[in-house]
C-alpha cells in the first residue's frame, strides 16, 4: 500500500470511508482526529454535537439506541460518505447501582441497547455493502473492566461482554467476505465521561460494602497513569489500517495493565 507522509505518520486509510459512533467527545474524537489525520473521509455521530466534534469531520445526530435511529444513521452515511468502508462503534456508558438487584429494568434495557444492541443493529444495515465489495473493517470498543463483574456496573460489563462474544461471531461470519472484526477494550482512560463516571462510582461505593470482584474506583494503573484518548485511539487505528490484515475476532486491552488477566 502506498502510502503518504504527513505530520503524525502516514495517511494509510487514504480514501477510505469511516463512520464513527460517539465521536463528538473523549475517545471518539481522538479516534475521529486519527481517522482524519490518516486520509479517511469521516461521519461521526452523538445523541447532539459538542465542541470537540474535530475539524474536518461531517456530523449528524442520532439516537443508535433504537432501530430507527441506526436506521437514519446508515442512510446519512450512505447520504454523506455514499457507503463506509470501516465502522467504528464507540457509543456506551452506564451509571452505576448499589448491585445488581439495585438496577432498574429500564437501566438493563438501556445499556443492552446502547452497548451491544446499537452495534448489532447498525452492523446489519452496513455488513451489506461490505461484503458486496468484500472488503471492510469493524471495531468494537468494549471495557477492560469485563472480566471484573463490579457489582455496580453489571448492566454494563454484561452488555459489554455480550459484544464482544457477538464480535467474534461476526469476524468469523465475515471473514470469507475480506471484512475483519475486532475489539478494543479500554481502561480507565482521562475522559469527562470517564471522570464523571468515577465520581459517580466513589458516591455509590461509599454505600456499600466492598463485594468480591469489585475495582475501586481510585486505583491507578500499574504505569503511573490514566490512559489518554488517543493511546485508545492508536490502538483502533491499528486495527482498522493494513498493518493488522491478519487480524480479526481479536480483542485488543488498552488499559496500562489495571485489570489482572489469565
Amino acid at each position: 500500500m502506498t502510502t503518504i507522509e504527513n505530520g503524525t505518520g502516514t495517511r494509510e486509510l487514504e480514501g477510505k470511508r469511516a463512520l464513527v459512533t460517539g465521536g463528538s467527545r473523549g475517545i471518539g474524537a481522538a479516534v475521529v482526529r486519527q481517522l482524519l489525520d490518516a486520509g479517511a473521509e469521516v461521519l461521526t455521530t452523538a445523541r447532539s454535537a459538542t465542541a470537540t466534534v474535530p475539524e474536518g469531520a461531517a456530523f449528524v445526530a442520532a439516537d443508535v439506541r433504537t432501530r430507527a435511529g441506526a436506521e437514519a444513521l446508515a442512510a446519512a452515511a450512505q447520504e454523506v460518505l455514499g457507503g463506509v468502508d470501516v465502522l467504528v462503534h464507540n457509543a456506551g456508558g452506564a451509571r452505576p447501582y448499589e448491585g445488581a438487584s439495585a438496577i432498574p429494568d429500564e437501566e438493563w434495557q438501556d445499556a443492552l441497547d446502547l452497548n451491544f444492541l446499537a452495534s448489532v443493529r447498525l452492523d446489519s444495515l452496513l455488513v451489506p455493502g461490505m461484503r458486496d465489495r468484500r472488503s471492510g473493517a469493524i471495531v468494537h470498543v468494549s471495557s477492560a473492566a469485563v472480566p471484573t463483574v463490579a457489582p455496580p456496573f453489571l448492566h454494563y460489563t454484561a452488555a459489554k461482554a455480550a459484544l464482544e462474544n457477538y464480535s467474534r461471531g461476526l469476524a468469523s461470519e465475515l471473514a470469507a467476505f475480506g471484512i475483519r472484526v475486532n475489539t478494543v477494550s479500554p481502561g480507565r482512560t482521562a475522559t469527562p465521561g470517564g471522570e464523571a463516571t468515577r465520581e459517580q462510582w466513589a458516591e455509590v461505593s461509599a454505600r456499600m460494602d466492598a463485594a468480591p470482584g469489585q475495582t475501586d474506583a481510585d486505583d491507578t494503573t500499574p504505569l503511573g497513569r490514566d490512559g489518554q484518548p488517543d493511546d485508545i485511539a492508536d490502538a483502533v487505528l491499528f486495527l482498522l489500517s493494513d498493518r493488522a490484515s491478519w487480524l480479526t475476532g481479536s480483542k485488543l486491552v488498552v488499559d496500562g495493565g489495571e485489570f489482572p488477566r489469565g
